[in-house]
């Protein structure tokens, strides 16, 4: 398994992939795709926090990272994250949370705030933003909505509103 960084000639079929794992996961296919391309035309975006798994040539999972503010801090949001049906369970999301929080680290953010399973995302370091008095800005479940510190103390002080790309549709 190999993660790397996308590469233009990339995009149509990650498009693809995010449409297929997205269609089949529990809560459906949501414009994820839609997401990722208008992400990548954002001042903000940076293709170093946009990665592909890519197993005997095919791509089977991505994820990307995109900047946040939580009050007068930087951070980044991992949306979407996606692994094809058929591939998961088998560490390739973890690998690729892992490859995105190590060019996050050297790229300078100090937190990475995340939307999705607290059962899953607990085990690779996610608390609950809650418990930093960080909240999301739309209705979400508590336990839902987690963050983790990519440095010592990384969310001291961190506290608010986060704050997402236009990209995202919230106002």
């Amino acid at each position: 398994m190999l993660i790397r960084t996308i590469e233009p000639q990339d995009t149509l079929n990650v498009t693809a992939l995010i449409q297929t794992a997205f269609t089949a996961s529990e809560h459906g296919y949501g414009g994820e795709a839609e997401l990722v391309n208008e992400l990548r035309k954002d001042a903000t975006y940076q293709a170093t926090l946009e990665v592909v798994a890519v197993d005997q040539q095919t791509i089977v999972g991505h994820g990307l990272l995109s900047e946040i503010q939580i009050g007068k801090y930087r951070g980044l949001a991992l949306a979407p994250l996606a692994v094809l049906s058929t591939q998961q369970r088998q560490g390739i999301g973890g690998q690729i949370i892992q490859a995105l929080e190590t060019r996050a680290q050297q790229a300078g953010y100090r937190l990475i705030s995340i939307l999705g399973d607290p059962q899953y995302y607990s085990r690779l370091g996610y608390e609950p933003a809650n418990d930093y008095q960080i909240t999301a800005p739309f209705e979400v479940p508590a336990d839902a909505y987690l963050i983790k510190a990519l440095v010592p103390d990384g969310l001291n002080a961190v506290h608010g509103m986060v704050s997402y790309r236009p990209a995202f549709g919230i106002e």
